[in-house]
């Protein structure tokens, strides 16, 4: 397990918000020779701590005007329900995110489509097509003042 110390958590700190940056540029950034500042981030690589790096896409160049988190209830709590259900939204491209939670619903999705229509052809043709889905709940986003993935 790689050993989580101040240095690591600035250089996690640093990437998190900038994964491009060079390697000379972060260890001037977090005070280190850039020979240490890379074996840090190979390190944190291999022990797990760092997953990848990724683009980070503007939502409306991309098309996407509507977005929407989607809390969903099962009638059925088998593992094969679950797992069903798991797997459908894995394939359905509309479904950024999809979290297994705890309380009255069983899931919360993150919905990312072109406009209300799509999301309405989504609603009706995926979700109410799943036979033990048994509550959907849908929270329209009309702002993020603040949100950390981007």
């Amino acid at each position: 397990m790689t050993k989580m110390d101040e240095m690591n958590r600035r250089i996690l700190q640093v990437l998190e918000t900038d994964g491009r940056i060079s390697n000379q540029e972060l260890a001037e950034r977090v005070g280190l020779s850039p020979s240490a500042c890379l074996r840090r981030v190979q390190e944190l690589e291999r022990g797990g701590v760092i997953t990848g790096y990724r683009a980070v896409l503007d939502p409306q160049a991309m098309g996407v005007g509507f977005v929407a988190y989607v809390s969903v209830g099962l009638a059925v709590h088998s593992k094969a329900t679950l797992e069903a259900f798991e797997r459908r939204m894995v394939s359905a491209p509309e479904v950024r995110e999809c979290h297994n939670i705890t309380g009255a619903r069983e899931y919360l999705l993150r919905i990312e489509v072109s406009d209300l229509a799509a999301y309405k052809r989504f609603h009706t043709e995926v979700l109410g097509t799943l036979p033990h889905v048994s509550a959907l709940t849908t929270f329209v986003v009309m702002g993020s003042p603040k949100d950390a993935r981007a």
